[in-house]
Parts: structure tokens; C-alpha cells; sequence
């Protein structure tokens, strides 16, 4: 769930899974997202009525009382729209399969954030967008139409061209049946297999236990994201790389994490197993100090010796955009130059480089933080303008 902040992101997760999916005291507060939320909404389908009126998350269908089939369970990632947490969106756009672009009718399409959220969907290879045009109470017919031409307007030409655009209200759940209709043809469940070897992008960390918990009843950290590949069950045991830093000798190094999974959570049920698809909380063995407030957010699990490289410094085939994505006003983009500091995503992983070459095609980074990575793996560009961190380029991993 992308776009611009304020525009419906978490009222729309609220209408489809009753979830809010802001938690955190200072979310609350201020009404925007800050770090990713998750929910799942199960989609139903009612058997007697006909599309798009039999489509619902209700388990009894409000137009004639029929008892509602199951289709299937989506988890949805809440991604912050503001500017300065355009890293924390493309972590979580890297576990996902599809994407909603929440565009408000009630203000000039596109905004600074719509435009570089569909850019950042674009870098990491999220192909499949269905669009929601929200807020369309607070605007008359008239306008709903001319702002639905913007839209077609600014998505010509991208990876969202021919992207179904729905007009909603996710604050008074208008139209919601005709979205999930929307989403489900053209956000299919995807095809994967869990024959491989197991792997899972961490995209939250935290400490489940309340302060206060007798010592005897304290329960292990507990990493959250989405399997990519493969399977897990109780009692497998897991490594986490980059993993944790080391000083020895005076020296820094980083050095995987290795523990065992004790439970397996998703949609708030117990399990013994998970396959690839959708959201899954993984109990471990950790000291849940190591876990707590994201702190293993970025990092690559699976079975031991199974994880790609950690890299410490990368080579990136790069290219760079013609202007900074999601900036008020045009800035052009200059050459990345050596000694400059860049912010890197790759997976869930963000990082900062200090540029140490540059090529015509590459550029040779050192990382302040070490990522785990395929070769080959995209990468996303950012560089500091006005003080806050827009996208310049992509590239991938040499």
C-alpha cells in the first residue's frame, strides 16, 4: 500500500482487514505511518450475487445475507508516504508481489511522494499496481473525472500505464468491493516454490516480552517479513546475516547469527510450517535484546551456509535518472562523484556508501553497514537533497 502520506494508505488497510496498522505512540500522535504496518484481510466472494457487488471481506454478504466464500488471504504492507522515510517504503516494497497506489482525489495528481513511490515500485520490480483513486467524497463529479485524467496523465509511459484506477472512499468503504474485484485480476496469487532452500528478508525485529516479565517466562526475539523461497517449520534451525558486529583486536567485524525457530506466526495462528507467500512472525532463540526496536531489519534469514555473500563494499552497474524523483521542484541530477555518501536499498536492507570509484557504468562503494545479497540483486540510488534523501538511480550488484 504506496503513495503519498495523508492520502488513505492506513484507512484503506483499516476498510479492508480491520486493522490499524499504526501502533507505535508516536504514529498515533502525529497520523502518519513511520514504520511499516501489517495486516491481512481475507478477500470473500459471495455465491449468489454478481460482480462486482459479490466481492467482500464480510463473512456474510451485506446485499442479500448469503453465507461468503473464502478466496484467498492478503497480507498487506502499510508503507509511510512522507519524504524522509522513503527508505523504510522500499524495504518494505521488496517482499512484495503487487502493489495498491493510493492517490487522493482531493488534491493535484501527481504529489512529490506518488511520483517517487511508483519510481521506487518500479527499481525494485513490483510490476503488477492496481490504483486507487481515494477520497472521491470529498470532491463532486466533475472533478473526480478531471482528476482521473491527471492520473492517466502521469501514469503514461510508466510500469503503471495500464493499471485498473478505482475510485473509492476508503473512510466511508465505498467501492471497496469493486477494488478487491480490481486486485484480484490484477494482483494474482503468484506461483512459488518451497522446494528450494529457504529464504526470508527480515522486515521487522522486535521483543515480544512486557516489561516487568519474570525471567522464566521470557520469550525469544522474534523476526517478521515475508518467505521468498522454500520452507520453514518449528525447530529448524536459522541463520541471520550480515548478523551482529564484533570488536576483536580493535578491529570491527560482522559475523552471522545462528539460532532456532520455536514458533511460527501467521495471521495470528499458530503454525508448524510456512511456505513462500504472505506475512509470518518467526519466534527464535535470540536474546530478545537483539531483536527489539527493528534492529535486524535489512538482514537475509535461512537455513546455515545456505545465505548469499555479505558484502562490506559493492560494485553497482548504475544508471542515473535525468532529475531527483519526488522533489517539489526539478533538480537535475549531477554525476556521483567520488568521496560523496549515497543511501543504498537493496532487499530490506538500506545502508550508506562512501563512493570510493566511479566509472562510466559502475560505481565501487564502501557500505557503513554490510548487506547480504545475490549478485545480480537491484539496487536502489539515493542521494541527500535539501536534506532529505530522494531517488537518483538504480542499478544492480557486479
Amino acid at each position: 500500500m504506496v503513495g503519498h502520506v495523508d492520502h488513505g494508505k492506513t484507512t484503506l488497510v483499516n476498510a479492508l482487514s480491520g486493522e490499524w496498522t499504526d501502533r507505535h505512540s508516536e504514529e498515533m500522535k502525529r497520523g502518519i505511518s513511520i514504520r511499516l504496518g501489517y495486516a491481512d484481510a481475507t478477500f470473500r466472494r459471495c455465491p449468489i450475487c454478481k460482480e462486482p457487488d459479490c466481492y467482500t471481506v464480510e463473512e456474510i454478504c451485506t446485499h442479500c445475507g448469503a453465507k461468503t466464500e473464502e478466496l484467498r488471504t492478503v497480507s498487506f504492507v502499510d508503507s509511510p508516504g512522507h519524504e524522509a522515510l522513503m527508505a523504510t517504503m522500499l524495504s518494505g516494497a521488496a517482499i512484495m508481489d503487487g502493489a495498491v497506489l493510493l492517490i487522493a482525489a482531493s488534491e493535484p495528481c501527481p504529489q512529490p511522494q506518488t511520483e517517487e513511490h511508483l519510481m521506487a515500485l518500479s527499481i525494485v520490480g513490483i510490476a503488477k499496481i492496481v490504483i486507487a483513486q481515494n477520497k472521491i467524497d470529498l470532491v463532486s463529479r466533475e472533478e473526480a473525472i478531471e482528476h482521473y485524467k491527471q492520473i492517466k496523465e502521469f501514469v503514461t509511459g510508466t510500469i503503471a500505464e495500464n493499471a485498473p484506477i478505482v475510485p473509492i472512499s476508503a473512510q466511508q468503504s465505498a467501492n471497496i468491493d469493486v477494488l478487491i474485484q480490481s486486485i484480484e485480476k490484477a494482483i494474482p496469487a503468484p506461483q512459488r516454490s518451497s522446494n528450494e532452500t529457504a529464504r526470508m528478508y527480515i522486515a521487522r525485529s522486535f521483543d515480544v516480552n512486557k516489561p516487568g516479565t519474570p525471567i522464566p517466562e521470557l520469550k525469544g526475539g522474534v523476526i517478521g517479513g515475508s518467505i521468498l523461497t522454500g520452507r520453514l517449520k518449528e525447530g529448524d534451525k536459522l541463520e541471520i546475516r550480515p548478523g551482529r558486529m564484533v570488536t576483536t583486536g580493535g578491529r570491527e567485524k560482522w559475523i552471522p547469527i545462528e539460532t532456532e525457530i520455536t514458533s511460527i506466526i501467521v495471521g495470528g495462528e499458530r503454525v508448524k510450517e510456512v511456505t513462500p507467500g504472505g506475512l509470518v512472525g518467526i519466534g527464535t532463540k535470540l536474546d530478545p535484546y537483539m531483536t527489539k526496536e527493528d534492529s535486524l531489519v535489512g538482514q537475509c534469514a535461512g537455513q546455515p551456509g545456505t545465505l548469499p555473500p555479505t558484502w562490506n563494499e559493492l560494485t553497482i552497474e548504475f544508471q542515473l535518472f535525468k532529475r531527483a524523483v519526488g522533489v517539489a521542484k526539478e533538480v537535475e541530477v549531477p554525476p556521483i562523484k567520488v568521496g560523496e555518501y549515497i543511501m543504498l536499498s537493496a532487499g530490506t536492507a538500506i545502508t550508506i556508501g562512501e563512493v570510493k570509484r566511479v566509472t562510466k557504468k559502475t560505481i565501487e562503494v564502501k557500505l557503513s553497514r554490510p548487506v547480504c545479497a545475490e549478485k545480480s540483486s537491484r539496487v536502489a540510488i539515493g542521494r541527500k537533497i535539501h536534506e532529505r534523501w530522494h531517488l537518483i538511480g538504480a542499478g544492480v550488484i557486479s
